[in-house]
């Protein structure tokens, strides 16, 4: 197993460092400004070849097949200068996904290649007021009409409501069947009966919201993949794409730690640079070790896909618990090494401290991924720590 950063990596980061460096992230967006903001930071991803990483070439991507890799070089990146640039490539590749797994060629050759220059924007559209960690609870409708379905309900927390072009949603087309009865359907905004019924303001800037449907029609040719096999659609791109969150983690995390550092180092007290002191020294080196552990269980996780490794679930569960969690301890203590500083309104530390909250909530919670672990572990021999 080899998952040290290749050339190819190097490149990428070369690439990235250079992008972050040319766009000022210093001030955040105000609330009423989120939205541009957003479609703009996404534009620019696109016209810069990045939203290239989340599809393959044949359809306008950087590479034959996607690859985890990438994705979580470009989320660690960009989540080190911007939640928000984050937020929108994560999003992208998560409502592009679907596609590329289950998309038939007419699909992906007509939605792909827009989402690949981000000309078009994506999301992706499973959560639901009584459906969160429980996703078979769905119950928006899907009935079968002439020519199609209608899709009848409302969706909540949806990143990119409201701003996306394309919305893979998630229905109930045979609600007795129950989790065999979910199908997938790609439905643009300019759908009738579709709309957005309201935003919600999040305390790190995301632009989310809630979708209602009412009597949307959706052409049968925008039907995801077979009847029934929406939520294996939507697992499957979970998994892909959940250690991308922990790369995120890892983001925040590292510029935590050099936000930390660089301050221990100017900060004074006593007499001495705070550095000098040894609770702070310890500070630094339980952030640095526990960084360390998630940036590995991470690409581990990424080599293991793109390396067609077994039990990805388990080793993506695992990297995005540990990285989220830790990621969320080593920004309390940055905060903390700063002090008083740490806690003034836009101020890195206490950004960063909003930023890393929702990482351990969405695409599955801390305490899904432990079930999922624990789960996969019952089910087989036990191996760990022999």
């Amino acid at each position: 197993m080899d998952f040290r950063p290749d050339e190819q990596d190097r490149q990428l980061r070369q690439r990235l460092d250079s992008w972050n460096r040319r766009n000022p992230f210093d001030v955040e967006p105000a609330q009423g400004d989120l939205e541009q903001a957003a479609c703009r930071l996404a534009r620019q991803l696109g016209q810069d070849g990045f939203m290239a990483y989340a599809v393959p070439t044949p359809y306008g991507g950087a590479r034959a097949t996607v690859q985890t890799r990438d994705l979580c070089v470009i989320r660690e990146e960009l989540a080190s200068h911007s939640a928000l640039a984050d937020v929108m490539f994560g999003v992208q590749a998560l409502g592009s996904q679907p596609i590329v797994l289950a998309g038939t060629a007419e699909q992906k050759q007509k939605y792909l290649p827009p989402l690949a220059a981000a000309e078009n924007i994506a999301a992706f559209a499973l959560t639901e007021p009584e459906a969160g960690s429980d996703a078979a609870a769905i119950s928006t409708r899907g009935t079968r009409v002439s020519g199609g379905y209608r899709l009848d309900g409302s969706k909540c927390f949806i990143s990119n409501a409201g701003i996306a072009d394309t919305y893979v949603v998630f229905a109930s087309t045979e609600p007795s069947a129950k989790a065999k009865g979910i199908s997938a359907f790609i439905v643009t905004a300019d759908s009738p009966g579709f709309a957005l019924k309201e935003k919600t303001p999040l305390l790190s800037p995301h632009p989310i919201g809630t979708l209602s449907f009412d009597n949307c029609f959706v052409p049968q040719e925008q039907l995801l993949g077979a009847v029934g096999d929406g939520l294996s659609i939507a697992f499957r791109t979970l998994d892909t794409l959940r250690c991308t969150v922990g790369a995120a983690a890892v983001g925040f995390a590292g510029r935590a730690l050099a936000e930390a550092i660089s301050y221990s180092q100017s900060r004074r007290q006593f007499g001495h640079a705070i550095g000098e002191f040894q609770g702070i020294q310890f500070k630094l080196a339980d952030m640095a070790a526990e960084l360390e552990a998630a940036r590995l269980l991470v690409y581990q996780a990424a080599w293991s896909h793109d390396m067609g490794e077994p039990e990805l679930r388990l080793k993506s569960s695992m990297a995005k618990l540990f990285a989220t969690e830790a990621a969320q301890r080593i920004v309390d203590q940055a905060l903390q090494i700063h002090g008083g500083k740490g806690v003034v309104a836009g101020h890195i530390t206490e950004r960063l401290y909003r930023d890393v909250r929702a990482l351990r909530i969405y695409e599955g919670s801390s305490e899904i991924q432990k079930l999922v672990i624990a789960r996969s572990l019952m089910r087989k021999e036990p191996t760990y720590g022999l």
